[in-house]
């Protein structure tokens, strides 16, 4: 993880800022530009780009798809939305897990798919399909390149070593990368005693090698 990655800049927690170039394109959530410099277009698009990124969301839950903006030209662009804590995270050529909905603005370089839930993906969406019968996919971002993703209250960066697993609160997760899996489990009495939230008592166990971002939140975006 860097304060400075591929295209984009932090300028504090709720914002950054993307450097457009020719030839070079990024993708956004549709109404997060604030403000732009330079010789730069915006062009409503529903199948995301490379993968079809959007196609294949078509399928999930009917409103759940996420509409983007495609951002072409030369210039700098402000980005942020609903006053979320705005995260970026550099890919190195691994493969980031998030849910669409999470994504702020990603570069066009990355290649765009989705993953079925089950017991290797889909972790939004399993939670969400055994509390409330929503959610299908996990988006995945794999290549070079930048991602900036929203949560609430701040993002922290918990590391997964083959050792140590990682048990999240489901609310709490915004997305995790690396050679992970990842288990559903319910732990009766669990959120009644260290849970904050409502609701069912599922704990996330994320093993392997990787990370997982944590919101400071139990909020939904």
């Amino acid at each position: 993880m860097s304060e400075m990655a591929a295209s984009f800049r932090e300028i504090n927690s709720k914002m950054i800022e993307a450097t457009v170039v020719p030839g070079q394109r990024l993708y956004s959530q549709r109404g997060a530009m604030l403000a732009y410099k330079g010789d730069v277009s915006f062009t409503p698009n529903m199948q995301g780009g490379q993968g079809g990124l959007m196609s294949m969301l078509g399928r999930r839950v009917a409103g759940e798809a996420t509409p983007l903006m495609t951002i072409e030209g030369s210039g700098t662009v402000l980005f942020g939305h609903g006053g979320h804590h705005v995260q970026v995270i550099t890919l190195s050529g691994d493969t980031l897990y998030v849910e669409a909905d999470r994504l702020l603005a990603f570069d066009g370089a990355l290649q765009q798919g989705t993953m079925f839930m089950g017991s290797q993906g889909g972790v939004m969406g399993m939670v969400r399909g055994q509390v409330s019968g929503q959610g299908l996919f996990t988006t995945t971002l794999k290549g070079q390149g930048a991602v900036a993703v929203m949560a609430h209250g701040g993002v922290i960066e918990v590391p997964i070593t083959p050792n140590n697993p990682v048990h999240v609160d489901p609310q709490a997760y915004v997305a995790h990368h690396g050679d992970v899996r990842n288990k559903l489990s319910t732990a009766l009495g669990w959120r009644d005693m260290v849970g904050r939230g409502s609701g069912e008592a599922f704990q996330l166990e994320l093993s392997g090698s990787g990370a997982v971002y944590v919101q400071a939140s139990e909020e939904k975006l």
